[in-house]
């Protein structure tokens, strides 16, 4: 099998990546190779095309190859909770939480991770063209997907860009160098309540997987909650994945910021994620209808998500 993650050097994904690497797919009895395949959007039309078997990316993001849900399911999440930072530059001196800060400015964003910037910049009151916030992606990301968050905050330190809006790897990397200033945080509670729930970190499958191997998509979502268990019994062993798949920096990096991301580790997927996720989506135009909850998650594996060994 192969899974897809859009971003390597990064927490986000952390927990699928984790599961190959420890072994935990393999002790479902599933041999799954990783595949990087940067924008997201490329991920899942990956997914839709049968290249690949599953894709640990922004939930939201299903939509870009399968348009109103239809054919594609979330099995379970690797994190709750909209999980990307907005860093802008430390000369600028922006303070936490204050959105005017982004007036004038140039962020960097990728695609379809950017719509989640524009939400919560809207609900706190910025007028993107009013304002002249101009979103775009990161000089130097298109062939750089291994590294996005850490591409942006090289970009964000040679002043190409005024900010960026990117994975905990790109926000810690811009903060020690002392180039960042992190000025929201969603997960901790910068910002409008309801941006929370605008998407996840999650792992989805194509429907055509579900309802022909169900025992295969109920053992990743076991190699999933087990990962998230393994973890959080001991963040360091983050260290391992990072010095296999990152470069020395970064990899010395990563148990300290899954440390801080175990709040967030929660298999489920919620009635109020879902509906905070379409209302999100709805409104950024890439969702016409409002699915069901079942449309959308696959709710034979519930009973799953607690179930850690």
């Amino acid at each position: 099998m192969k899974l897809a993650v859009p971003d390597l050097i990064s927490n986000s994904y952390l927990p699928a990546v984790a599961a190959i690497e420890l072994g935990f797919f393999k002790r479902e009895g599933l041999d799954v190779t990783l595949e990087l395949i940067f924008p997201v959007d490329k991920a899942y039309a990956a997914l839709a095309n049968g290249q690949v078997d599953l894709v640990g990316g922004s939930a939201h993001s299903a939509l870009a190859a399968f348009p109103e849900w239809d054919g594609v399911k979330l099995l379970c999440a690797q994190g709750q909770g909209m999980y990307w930072f907005l860093v802008m530059h430390a000369d600028l001196q922006a303070k936490r939480g204050d959105a005017g800060s982004v007036k004038g400015r140039s962020i960097g964003a990728a695609p379809w991770v950017d719509m989640g910037l524009r939400g919560l910049l809207e609900a706190s009151g910025i007028d993107l063209v009013r304002d002249d916030v101009r979103i775009a992606p990161v000089p130097g990301a298109a062939g750089a997907g291994v590294n996005f968050g850490v591409t942006a905050a090289k970009a964000l330190e040679q002043r190409k860009i005024d900010g960026f809006w990117a994975n905990g790897m790109g926000a810690e990397v811009a903060v020690r160098r002392g180039v960042g200033t992190v000025v929201f945080d969603v997960r901790r509670g910068d910002g409008p309540a309801a941006c929370f729930h605008f998407t996840m970190a999650s792992l989805a499958a194509a429907d055509r997987l579900i309802a022909h191997s169900p025992e295969t998509a109920a053992a990743a979502v076991r190699a999933i909650v087990n990962t998230h268990a393994a973890l959080k019994a001991d963040p360091g062993r983050a260290t391992e994945v990072g010095r296999k798949l990152f470069p020395p920096a970064e990899a010395e990096l990563i148990a300290e910021l899954i440390r801080r991301d175990l709040p967030f580790y929660d298999a489920s997927i919620s009635q109020d994620s879902v509906a905070g996720m379409n209302r999100f989506a709805r409104a950024s135009g890439i969702l016409k209808t409002d699915p069901a909850y079942d449309r959308i998650v696959a709710t034979q594996f519930r009973g799953l998500w607690e179930m850690a060994d």
